[in-house]
């Protein structure tokens, strides 16, 4: 039952993140504000909990952040299901969306990471990280949003990916 609930919060996200609203009503909302100490939110005295919220840590920083795709296979299992249709399934599908499509070279480290974490959520095999996404309008007005990024994991490692991402319209 509880990954009925996390399923359906996930697509609800998802939903709401791709209905494009006025630029009028975006300017209206406050805009989403980072946590003031991100790795800390990495954390859990629970020792399950904790192991998957740190490499969901380094899935963001060595990763996303760093674009060290080399060293995926230390957070990613080779299984890796992958829900962004932009991206395929298995490890060398999304090593290749990153490094051959999106073209990332790898950059140094950040400690702390530069990444604008807004929460982080952990329950069983799943957790969840939200960030702060900045866009423009139509008008060109920068505007923030959130983004997520939640994974399964199966003994410390990302077995399973989904986040708010589609294709472009008409595709």
């Amino acid at each position: 039952m509880r990954l009925q609930h996390v399923l359906a919060a996930a697509q609800a996200a998802a939903l709401l993140a791709s209905i494009a609203l006025p630029a009028a009503a975006q300017a209206l909302s406050d805009p989403v504000v980072a946590a003031k100490d991100p790795e800390a939110l990495f954390t859990s005295k629970d020792p399950k909990l904790n192991r998957n919220k740190q490499a969901a840590l380094h899935i963001e920083k060595d990763l996303l952040e760093s674009h060290r795709w080399s060293e995926a296979d230390k957070w990613l299992t080779q299984k890796y299901i992958q829900h962004n249709p932009q991206a395929a399934s298995g490890l060398p599908g999304v090593v290749k969306f990153f490094t051959q499509v999106l073209k990332q070279q790898p950059l140094p480290l950040q400690n702390p990471t530069k990444i604008e974490v807004v929460a982080v959520q952990a329950e069983g095999d799943y957790v969840t990280v939200s960030t702060v996404r900045h866009l423009k309008d139509a008008k060109g007005n920068p505007y923030t949003t959130t983004w997520f990024d939640m994974w399964r994991f199966v003994d410390g490692k990302a077995d399973e990916h989904w986040d708010p991402a589609s294709l472009p319209a008409g595709q």
